[in-house]
């Protein structure tokens, strides 16, 4: 029986484990840096994550933010600190100029936890800090511009990560990598949308020509200019899979546009940011 992909609806074994062990691993840490998809600042971030930590001290990074128009995300970052009584630092993968503020603020987050450990006698150690994040946010990508190499196993696909694993990033930092956690039911089919968009949900999990099409349409309401003149459409065009794959002459047997090609091209084009930088929440 052929599955339905009007509904996404995605939640692996080793995700399960995943966070079965986080939960675990919470004790050794001092602190959590949670890495969040600028283009999706609210539905890429984990919605029971203040229940996941309960009171551990947390630094929210913004990531992929060159795939952002800038001053869209200055008011975000304001809105999320807000929000989350949490500072908001802006990354990505390509810029290394967020490294010593990223390290500097783990280790202030830190180091409550620590002056009370050595108060009960013992050695400084190094701040110990988990990385935590939706599937394909940059995890893997930000603790490996952190260590200047490649210490973790990182991928375009959701779900590379599938295990946890320490990494020393100076003498005073130690990173603890993990696999990406989702919400056990996408009962907001929005949010799930939209994490399609981005590629944070597996590909088994949607159709490619449902998910372009709730894209154009989003894009058509809050980017309607930039678009448009992307991809060619006048305003008084109908701005949809078609009518894009007709200007593009990707044509099928019998004349018909192909829909099924022009749809992988939409999503790639917005997930490698040729359309425009844009802020889908």
């Amino acid at each position: 029986m052929k599955k339905d992909k009007t509904h996404i609806h995605w939640y692996p074994g080793h995700i399960a484990k995943a966070e079965k062990q986080l939960k675990q691993q919470l004790s050794l840490v001092d602190a959590v840096i949670e890495v969040v998809d600028a283009r999706l600042p609210i539905s890429s971030s984990y919605e029971n994550i203040t229940r996941l930590l309960g009171q551990k001290p947390r630094l929210i990074l913004l990531n992929k933010s060159d795939l952002v128009d800038k001053n869209e995300l200055k008011k975000w970052v304001q809105v999320l600190e807000e929000k989350n009584n949490a500072p908001v630092i802006l990354s990505d993968a390509k810029n290394s100029k967020d490294l010593n503020a990223i390290v500097k603020k783990a280790e202030e987050l830190s180091e409550p936890r620590i002056q009370e450990i050595m108060r009960k006698g013992l050695l400084r150690r190094p701040a110990r800090v988990m990385v935590v994040g939706m599937p394909n946010v940059g995890k893997s990508s930000i603790i490996n511009k952190l260590t200047k190499s490649s210490k973790t196993k990182i991928g375009a696909k959701a779900g590379v990560t599938r295990q946890q694993q320490w990494v020393r990033i100076n003498p005073k930092l130690e990173l603890l990598d993990t696999p990406g956690i989702i919400p056990m039911k996408q009962e907001n089919q929005e949010s799930a949308q939209k994490l399609a968009f981005v590629n944070s949900v597996s590909e088994n999990a949607y159709s490619n020509e449902l998910v372009a099409r709730n894209l154009l349409k989003i894009l058509d309401e809050k980017y309607s200019n930039s678009v448009r003149e992307y991809y060619n459409i006048e305003n008084e065009e109908e701005f949809s899979l078609e009518g894009i794959a007709v200007k593009r002459n990707w044509i099928i047997s019998g004349g018909a546009p192909d829909v099924e090609r022009c749809a992988a091209y939409v999503l790639r084009d917005f997930r490698d940011g040729k359309i425009g930088k844009f802020i889908l929440d």
